[in-house]
């Protein structure tokens, strides 16, 4: 039972990139993207028995190569050979994930639910996502529907066109006994021996409430003008035993798109920082967005499909050629054939949510220190957030809280994909209010400061435009100061905390809810080069970093000696 997982291209190809031995056509090493490495670092736990929740199913394995042996490849340059001999190794791992991991307790029960692939153009996902619902057609219980969505009926009705091609070149499958199986109609592919019935859709605003998929597909979901679609499917999987969406897409040229909210929740997951084993990613964006001119790495990365074929890796060098030479071109190459988003290219993840764990410690002694209060008043029925900070021996250690209203945690679970419960019990953040927050609460956390810690509070820094009222009140007691939310006073905070967690000098004890903002943030660069956090770009709250950097900002300014090149704008 073991060996033949082990001897199996999908085991090969997860090993090859967990132990950075994926090489290309040409035989050099090939360093995987960050999060297709922790993927295949969950199914090696899982292929390996390591898992105590989830097991690969043998007999499943057996099935679905059988049937892969059966089909055969419609067009292409590998047209007529049999799918088996034909698939490439990221096709391989994403069938087998997602038909093959089991629940140990329940070998009919599968493991995942949402299947995302984010992988440029030209690399098969299409026909991946066809071959799943070929697969579907013969395994599914009687009476099962599928349904594809996308942003007009041409994209939609591309996954049905694979289907049907794939069908009518496999004889073995197509046919039995010279009569077909398959009942093939303008809109619909019916499997004839159980009635299970795929359905390609027209985009719709209002009409996919009454359906009720086994599995579904939303094809190019980057350019969905909402979520509306795939959340009407998800949920008329409420009682599917072995419910399945499958998430396609390349990248577009907007941050706020139904696929970045994927794909953000499921790097969440994949880091560790939200808890869901219904979710199978893999997420082919490049590592480093900003050398795509000159590193071939980029184009690797981001097309599994171009390790494998010289002819295909060939095209996306001539690509990038014209795309450097002429600019008009450029948009579409990078986020079509580089998983790039071209309108951000100024804009990037604030830091690696890798360096910010290893700044975790597990206390943090406030007693006697002066600290330098941060605070992030939203919208009343938004996120807010108070830090505190302070330094010591050259490092600093930091504490944030956040402030959600009482009467919207429900609401704010369900959207933002979290569990603030959970947050709550932790005591790093506080619910107040009903629908939006009770200012007062704030101010009085405030003010208790110095008691609950034993801390004397240096200053507090605000944001003029939603705390006015609540600094005019601390003012009474305290030093406060306006720090205004401009990249040339929030660069030098912002420059100096990110140094500091890089060099493991900025400590925080134990907040998952601090992680999640840390891995929602984004920076962006105006004409002069200055960092800042922007919330606007920013997949996510953000609140708690921008509390923390308000903070960071006194301290600077008081304490810190900071570095020739910051350039501090005194208010």
């Amino acid at each position: 039972m073991e060996q033949l997982i082990k001897n199996h291209q999908s085991y090969i190809y997860a090993e090859k990139v967990v132990n950075n031995c994926l090489t290309d056509f040409n035989g050099d090493k090939v360093k995987a993207p960050k999060y297709v490495k922790k993927q295949c670092k969950e199914f090696l736990n899982i292929a390996n028995n390591k898992n105590k929740n989830f097991i690969i199913d043998e007999n499943k394995l057996k099935v679905i190569d059988n049937i892969l042996k059966l089909l055969i490849m419609p067009k292409g340059l590998k047209a007529g050979n049999k799918m088996y001999e034909c698939l490439c190794d990221y096709q391989w791992l994403f069938l087998i994930s997602i038909f093959c991991i089991v629940h140990k307790e329940d070998l009919n029960k599968r493991k995942y639910e949402t299947a995302i692939l984010e992988v440029s153009r030209k690399n098969f996902k299409t026909y991946t996502i066809a071959l799943a619902f070929i697969i579907l057609f013969l395994l599914e219980p009687m009476f099962s529907k599928f349904y594809s969505v996308a942003p007009d009926g041409a994209l939609s009705r591309q996954v049905k066109d694979a289907i049907v091609e794939t069908l009518k070149m496999s004889p073995l499958v197509f046919k039995h006994k010279n009569k077909e199986r398959f009942k093939i109609l303008r809109d619909s592919v019916t499997f004839v021996s159980n009635e299970n019935k795929f359905v390609p859709l027209n985009y719709s605003s209002s009409r996919f409430d009454g359906r009720l998929p086994n599995a579904f597909i939303a094809d190019e979901v980057g350019a969905l003008p909402n979520s509306y679609a795939i959340e009407a499917m998800r949920s008329g999987q409420l009682n599917v035993l072995n419910k399945l969406g499958c998430i396609i897409s390349t990248k577009y040229p907007t941050f706020n798109n139904p696929l970045e909210n994927e794909v953000d929740y499921a790097k969440k997951v994949l880091d560790g920082l939200i808890k869901d084993d219904t979710i199978f990613a893999l997420l082919y964006e490049p590592d480093n967005t900003k050398d795509w001119q000159t590193d071939d790495l980029i184009l690797k990365q981001a097309n599994p499909v171009a390790l494998e074929n010289p002819e295909i890796w060939e095209d996306l060098l001539m690509k990038r050629n014209r795309a450097i030479e002429i600019e008009s071109s450029r948009e579409n190459f990078l986020t079509k054939h580089c998983n790039i988003i071209y309108q951000g290219e100024g804009t990037e993840n604030f830091v690696p949510i890798e360096e910010v764990k290893k700044c975790k410690v597990n206390h943090i002694d406030f007693e006697g220190k002066q600290v330098y209060i941060g605070v992030d008043l939203a919208l009343s029925n938004d996120n807010c957030a108070v830090a505190m900070s302070f330094e010591e021996d050259g490092e600093i250690y930091s504490d944030v809280i956040a402030f959600i209203p009482e009467g919207r945690i429900e609401e704010k679970n369900r959207f933002e994909h979290l569990n603030y419960y959970d947050f709550i019990k932790t005591m790093k953040c506080i619910a107040c209010g009903d629908l939006t927050v009770d200012y007062s609460v704030i101010e009085n956390f405030v003010f208790q400061i110095e008691e609950r810690y034993k801390c004397k509070i240096m200053s507090i820094g605000y944001d003029r435009f939603n705390a006015l009222s609540s600094a005019q009140k601390w003012n009474e007691e305290y030093v406060t100061v306006e720090i205004k939310q401009h990249s040339s006073v929030l660069h030098p905070p912002t420059k100096l905390l990110y140094e500091f967690i890089l060099n493991k000098q900025w400590h925080y004890t134990e907040s998952k809810l601090l992680e999640i903002n840390f891995e929602n943030a984004k920076c962006t660069f105006d004409t002069n080069m200055n960092r800042y956090v922007n919330k606007k770009k920013s997949n996510g709250k953000i609140d708690m970093v921008v509390a923390l950097i308000n903070s960071i900002y006194l301290l600077q300014q008081d304490v810190l000696l900071y570095d020739n090149d910051f350039v501090i704008q005194i208010i």
